[in-house]
């Protein structure tokens, strides 16, 4: 076998190996499998498809320091990362050599992070305590930052046992003039954010927003 079928040969089997792991974790984890050989059009694979990305559509920055260098790490294991509309991911790449040590190809797993989140909050209401506020004064809402505005979305969904994007239209609605209600668009750029992470328009969530027509 020369070289170039018996590189073929190993970024066919990589394949088989992108599409069973994302095959495994639906909704979950984004798999690609890019060929290096052809960096214009790396993406040979996608499942799972979180990034919007498409087969044909170019290597990333990592991918091209993989190409130029032989000696760049042949796996780069749970690195921060982020989707191209602000859910936050963990991310993990793996290259793929060639018998001549020629990077031909990376295994590239995309984890949403998101998705996961109100399982995480479900988890810690279950074990938390009441410390008591006593004469505490309540926080101002004015001044909350994008990290609290997440935290109050992510409640919201865990309570319903779902991701923020996969609640229902109502229980998207209801959400929007809850946060309303208490404050939160008087921050900036709150409403991009609430788009980003219900998976609609800004313009949705200033529809949203409305209160409710008189009868």
């Amino acid at each position: 076998m020369d070289s170039g079928a018996a590189d073929e040969h190993l970024v066919r089997e990589a394949e088989k190996i992108a599409v069973a792991l994302g095959r495994m974790f639906p909704g979950l984890c984004e798999v690609v499998l890019h060929d290096l050989r052809d960096p214009d059009r790396s993406i040979r694979a996608i499942e799972n498809n979180l990034s919007g990305r498409q087969v044909g559509d170019p290597a990333t920055e990592l991918g091209l320091s993989r190409i130029a260098d032989p000696a760049f790490p042949d796996v780069v294991q749970n690195y921060p990362n982020r989707f191209p509309d602000g859910r936050p991911a963990k991310s993990t790449s793996i290259g793929v050599k060639n018998a001549e040590g020629r990077y031909i190809a990376a295994l590239c797993l995309n984890l949403d992070v998101s998705v996961l989140s109100p399982v995480a909050l479900t988890l810690a209401n279950l074990v938390a305590t009441d410390s008591g506020h006593g004469d505490t004064p309540l926080e101002t809402l004015r001044d909350r930052h994008a990290r609290e505005l997440r935290r109050a979305v992510e409640e919201f969904s865990a309570e319903r046992g779902a991701p923020p994007r996969s609640l229902s239209r109502t229980d998207k609605k209801a959400l929007v003039q809850q946060l309303n209600r208490d404050g939160y668009f008087e921050s900036r750029d709150a409403a991009r954010t609430i788009a980003d992470l219900l998976g609609v328009s800004r313009a949705t969530i200033y529809n949203y927003a409305k209160p409710p027509s008189d009868p």
